[in-house]
């Protein structure tokens, strides 16, 4: 949905959209249920006719998605496929998320993969080899990602080097670094009842803890939505009516509960699936309710114009890069946890380039343009069960990876046409 205010060809005068109408002088007005269901009418058509997308359809797309794999084969929805469906998301979201936060500067990280590879090996390592504590290798492995992504956004931001350029050496130099640390070691099995293996092994088996974070996500909603209204009602800005959030918040509450009963049909709430939310939380909070974010948001809308507002932008680019760096190693801790090791093999997968696709892949298709500036990290969780969901449907079904690999990269094909169709439909009409 846009952030402008602009009208739209076959709107009202006067009728802001994605808000609520204004009246003939100016005032916000509340939607009533008979002009309501015409705005929203209109917000749909606007999406498939104007070129702009939404997760209205990369929602529908999912639908089709599980609708034809179930299909195919009944155990695709069954509780234990959608529970593990739910950890498998974890990884890659994890680096999804941190792609975005460079997206959204209209750049582009490469290396990713061979961060979170990187990271892995070195918890491996310094745990198992050099016999440190999980905790402080952890800790370690994170900030080894953090000091990559810091390394690539001082050659990008202050030597001018172009961010591809860099972080494709990064790709290149990362991946060595981790196939030189592994060495003869080879494949490091790290302890299957430690910290890094319950990341992705624990599940939360009460009942309770599922339900609970249905409820405080949809409570939180509610809250935030409605705090939302009475400052831009306060402010004179145009604002939903009450009844529209208690009905968004009803449809979340619908999705959310039916979540938890499905996983509490198996195992109950997995852990990394709730360390995936609130990561998803905090940078949601961050790049849409601080400062920070809207200096991102600005920097994303065009770099003159952002420095001209006093931005410092050389500082918001290096930070984008840590923030990537970061999450990259975070979500290689996962999948060394859902691995259980470390492996010369693993190391190449992952830098050889199937993390970085699946990673930019569910950042663009939940909606993250590469073009800057828009998208969000709930993007992200869209995006990444479409890519696992795909995934995950065809292992069922046996088929072999060659066609895997062509079927992702036909999703992500598509998913960028349709960011450049949204740019240019923006362009006709006079967007930026």
């Amino acid at each position: 949905m846009s952030r402008g205010g602009s009208q739209r060809d076959g709107e009202p005068a006067g009728t802001e959209r994605g808000a609520v109408p204004v009246t003939a002088d100016g005032r916000p007005r509340t939607r009533g249920w008979s002009d309501g269901l015409r705005a929203y009418a209109l917000e749909i058509r606007g999406i498939f006719q104007g070129g702009e997308r939404g997760p209205l359809v990369v929602i529908a797309g999912l639908i089709v998605i599980w609708i034809v794999f179930q299909a195919l084969d009944d155990k695709f929805l069954s509780p234990r496929n959608l529970s593990n469906l739910s950890v498998e998301i974890v990884g890659t979201g994890l680096v999804a998320v941190g792609i975005v936060f460079v997206l959204l500067i209209r750049e582009i990280d490469l290396s990713v993969g061979s961060v979170s590879g990187l990271a892995g090996a070195a918890f491996a390592v310094l745990n198992v080899n050099q016999g440190w504590p999980e905790w402080t290798a952890v800790i370690v492995a994170v900030a080894a990602g953090t000091a990559v992504g810091a390394f690539h956004g001082f050659f990008f931001a202050w030597l001018g080097v172009p961010a591809f350029v860099v972080t494709l050496a990064g790709l290149l130099i990362w991946n060595g670094l981790t196939l030189y640390l592994l060495g003869a070691s080879g494949t490091i099995n790290i302890d299957e009842e430690g910290l890094v293996a319950s990341l992705t092994s624990r599940h939360f088996e009460d009942p309770a803890a599922a339900y609970a974070v249905a409820a405080l996500g949809t409570a939180g909603y509610f809250l935030a939505a409605h705090r939302r209204r009475s400052r831009h009602r306060a402010a004179g800005m145009p604002y939903r009516q009450t009844a529209e959030i208690w009905t968004r918040t009803g449809v979340l509450a619908l999705v959310a509960f039916a979540a938890a009963y499905t996983l509490n049909r198996f195992q109950g709430l997995p852990l990394a699936l709730l360390i995936f939310l609130a990561v998803l939380v905090v940078s949601d909070y961050v790049l849409r309710r601080t400062r920070y974010g809207r200096r991102v948001y600005a920097l994303g809308g065009g770099v003159e114009a952002a420095r001209r507002a006093g931005i410092g932008v050389e500082r918001v680019r290096v930070a984008m890069f840590m923030v990537s760096g970061t999450l990259a190693a975070f979500g290689g801790l996962f999948v060394a946890s859902s691995l259980t090791s470390a492996s010369p093999t693993t190391a190449r997968a992952a830098g050889s380039g199937m993390l970085l696709i699946n990673a930019i892949a569910a950042a663009v298709i939940g909606g993250t343009s590469l073009f800057g500036g828009r998208g969000s990290p709930w993007s992200v969780l869209l995006g990444v069960l479409v890519i696992q969901s795909i995934a995950s449907g065809m292992g069922l079904l046996g088929v072999e990876d060659a066609v895997q690999f062509m079927i992702t990269g036909g999703v992500l094909l598509a998913a960028v046409a349709a960011d450049a169709l949204t740019r240019r439909a923006e362009a006709r009409r006079g967007r930026p």
